[in-house]
């Protein structure tokens, strides 16, 4: 299916709308929708990662953002919420969403330039949240303790420990206890990372 997206000038001020594979291959700047998931259990702060499916082009059995995805350039900001939808299977109210602002995150790689401007959120899990896994597109869910990964994006550690369960080649969920890395996530640059992390930090710290 042809996805056309609203392509910007490095200013963020729009220039147009181009296929997606176009906008990728030639690097136009273009907005995406990313919503990191939190908890606290015990008194400890958890985020939420979702490990990428084996089937994706880019990046597969990577870890990554809880919910992300583009926006079409008939849509809203707010219509970035179906991707929860979509990828989790979790209906999410747009009034739960806290705004964590516009942060630059372009990633390249040798066949791709995807930069984006991207309209990142933060969501408290609820009690009664259930996932429910598109599985040609997210392969598993887990947490990590929020300190761990906010020390992993700043290099004050090398690995941490992720838990949580995945679907496996049967369609049955797995338990996943292990430890992952840098390299276990999609390779957003640091400075993405940092801002997030600290925007996440300063919220649930308040």
């Amino acid at each position: 299916m042809r996805e056309e997206l609203t392509i910007y000038n490095e200013n963020h001020k729009e220039i147009g709308v181009a296929d997606r594979d176009e906008v990728h291959k030639n690097g136009y700047w273009h907005e995406t929708f990313q919503c990191w998931f939190v908890d606290n259990h015990d008194g400890i702060d958890y985020l939420y990662l979702q490990k990428r499916s084996n089937d994706k082009k880019d990046f597969p059995n990577l870890f990554d953002i809880t919910a992300a995805g583009h926006l079409l350039s008939t849509e809203t900001v707010a219509d970035g919420i179906r991707e929860i939808k979509e990828e989790l299977g979790i209906d999410v109210d747009w009034n739960h969403l806290l705004s964590l602002g516009v942060i630059e995150d372009p990633i390249e790689t040798n066949s791709f330039l995807d930069r984006e401007w991207a309209n990142v959120f933060l969501y408290r899990v609820q009690e009664t949240d259930q996932f429910s896994l598109q599985q040609e597109e997210v392969a598993g869910i887990v947490k990590a303790r929020f300190h761990d990964f906010y020390n992993l994006c700043f290099d004050q550690k090398k690995e941490i420990r992720v838990d949580g369960w995945e679907i496996n080649e049967l369609g049955a969920r797995t338990v996943v206890n292990r430890k992952i890395s840098l390299k276990d996530i999609v390779p957003h640059r640091k400075a993405y990372f940092h801002q997030v992390m600290k925007r996440i930090a300063d919220t649930i710290n308040n």
